[in-house]
């Protein structure tokens, strides 16, 4: 008996839409029938639907099935249970569905004709949907519609929310040439990534082999700068390199953004396709090596800091990698990592190559680290080390036989952290979609404060000249008005340079429906969002 062919033909069944998503309504109409307390059955939910996206697809389907079968026949229930029967195939014990009969393999196809199957699929005496209403029951009551398709996950609810209510303000109020470009449905559906930042020669690609078993396409390494330029690394049956200008034209793709950095910039960034179990989950981003000393006076044809500061924006953790021999942080490198301001639940800090020291010099190596990198983040927190020998030789041990147990154990820490990523993804995108809702709306703020200021008629560009000489005054009173927290205020440098470019008197002036929306998102419509998809159980 083949389980995944019953599980497949029951899923076509609970899945009343047929839109290839099982969402909370559907799934508890449909589990009850396991007899299973509720209590259980929000376990189930939990292993199943890991990366928090409020629905069972197929997949997440059938690791519920098999959950349930584990619990009917008194095995504990775990994640690892899950997946070690899930890989017995027809060896595990198969679920018990009160008025569901395990279907031959022969009649997975079937339509479903069975007394049991037509009283199931009409079971419930819904009043009829007045014509024009189907589909949509308010911002998110029930499956609410986006641009005709249903929003069947937090995901989509957070694509709905952005393109119906916040993208218009951002358009209106200048945020994409202040924060970047506007976003775009494949930056809400793009896979996890990590984001590999440190100097020339500190194992970043090698450290990239060391994760994936192999190396990926067009890498090369070498104790000089190998890797000129930036590759993301991305999981494909077909191994093929992606030139960065044909890349950014891909809209299924989340690089659309880049296109502002131009042609320089593109001309330096790549894709690399390669098969890899840990690709299926994850994108990894490969970085040219920070330049110290001389090198740094040599003008890059492109904003490197700024190309950091956008994959950091949108990756879902950021991997500094330092050796023992090159602990020196230069300007360039400082940076970069003040760019990262904003972002240090992400941060983690590798300390590779531990192994060519011996356990003194290590322990000295290590409480330099910590003092440099106090330094420059700036607060007494130092974000997670990791130390090891990130790279596919063995480790060595002439130099520090006792290190090799730590060294392992780092290891598996990391590869663990890494392996967690995609069942933090849904979360993280809606961590970041919050930072941006309160920049967007302090950055409103800030705007219509500045057109509030200018005269009607005569002085203006006096008049702007000053305000923009005073902005951290103008951003006090903001503060003061609107009782705002100061540590959402853009940096006023970086604010300054760019704001030199507008005439203030062309800004839009402040309307309380902008301040209410953004309030009755952050409020109403997402607490809302996430209670729809959060375990319905």
């Amino acid at each position: 008996m083949d389980h995944e062919a019953s599980y497949g033909s029951w899923f076509q069944l609970a899945d009343e839409d047929q839109d290839g998503r099982l969402t909370g309504g559907d799934a508890v109409k449909f589990f009850s029938r396991s007899g299973l307390a509720k209590d259980m059955l929000a376990k189930i939910w939990a292993i199943a639907d890991s990366t928090r996206q409020g629905y069972l697809g197929k997949t997440e389907f059938l690791k519920a099935m098999t959950g349930i079968a584990l619990v009917q026949n008194n095995i504990p229930l775990s994640l690892e249970a899950v997946n070690t029967a899930a890989k017995a195939g027809s060896g595990a014990p198969i679920a018990f569905m009160d008025g569901l009969k395990v279907a031959p393999e022969a009649e997975k196809g079937n339509n479903f004709t069975d007394a049991f199957s037509r009283a199931y699929k009409h079971s419930e005496n819904k009043p009829p949907v007045p014509p024009g209403k189907a589909g949509k029951t308010g911002l998110f009551g029930g499956k609410a519609s986006l641009n005709g398709a249903a929003v069947t996950s937090i995901v989509d609810g957070l694509k709905k929310i952005y393109l119906e209510k916040i993208k218009p303000l951002e358009l209106l109020y200048k945020f994409d040439s202040f924060y970047g470009p506007v976003l775009t449905e494949s930056d809400f559906e793009a896979k996890p990534s990590v984001l590999l930042l440190g100097q020339y020669s500190t194992g970043k690609t090698t450290f990239i082999k060391h994760l994936l078993n192999r190396e990926y396409p067009g890498s090369h390494i070498g104790p000089e700068p190998t890797t000129d330029r930036f590759v993301v690394v991305m999981g494909g049956v077909e191994e093929r390199r992606t030139p960065g200008n044909t890349l950014v034209v891909q809209t299924d793709k989340p690089f659309t953004g880049l296109t502002k950095f131009g042609t320089s910039f593109l001309s330096k960034f790549e894709c690399a396709q390669c098969d890899s179990d840990l690709l299926q989950e994850v994108t990894l981003v490969d970085t040219p090596g920070v330049l110290s000393g001389e090198k740094q006076r040599i003008d890059r044809s492109y904003d490197f800091i700024d190309v950091c500061s956008w994959f950091a924006n949108r990756c879902d953790m950021i991997l500094l990698l330092f050796d023992p021999h090159k602990l020196d942080i230069s300007d360039e490198f400082k940076a970069v990592i003040n760019s990262l301001k904003g972002h240090d639940d992400k941060v983690r800090i590798v300390l590779n190559k531990a192994d060519q020291v011996d356990m003194p010099q290590l322990m000295r190596v290590y409480g330099a680290l910590m003092w440099s990198l106090g330094k420059v983040f700036n607060t007494p927190e130092v974000s997670r080390v990791y130390v090891g020998s990130f790279n596919t030789q063995p480790i060595k041990t002439d130099l520090n036989p006792h290190g090799e147990e730590l060294f392992l154990s780092e290891q598996r820490d990391l590869v663990k952290d890494l392996r967690d990523i995609p069942h933090r993804s849904c979360d993280r995108k809606v961590n970041e979609f919050v930072k941006r809702l309160r920049s967007a709306r302090i950055h409103a703020l800030i705007i219509s404060h500045l057109r509030r200021a200018m005269p009607s008629m005569m002085g203006k560009q006096k008049a702007q000249d000053k305000l923009i000489a005073n902005l951290e005054e103008e951003f006090y009173k903001v503060q003061l008005e609107f009782h705002l927290p100061v540590g959402d205020f853009p940096p006023v440098n970086k604010f300054r340079e760019t704001v030199r470019a507008f005439d203030f008197s062309k800004f839009p002036k402040l309307d309380k429906k902008v301040t209410d929306q953004f309030s009755l998102v952050l409020e109403h419509d997402l607490p809302n969002l996430l209670k729809q998809f959060d375990n319905p159980f």
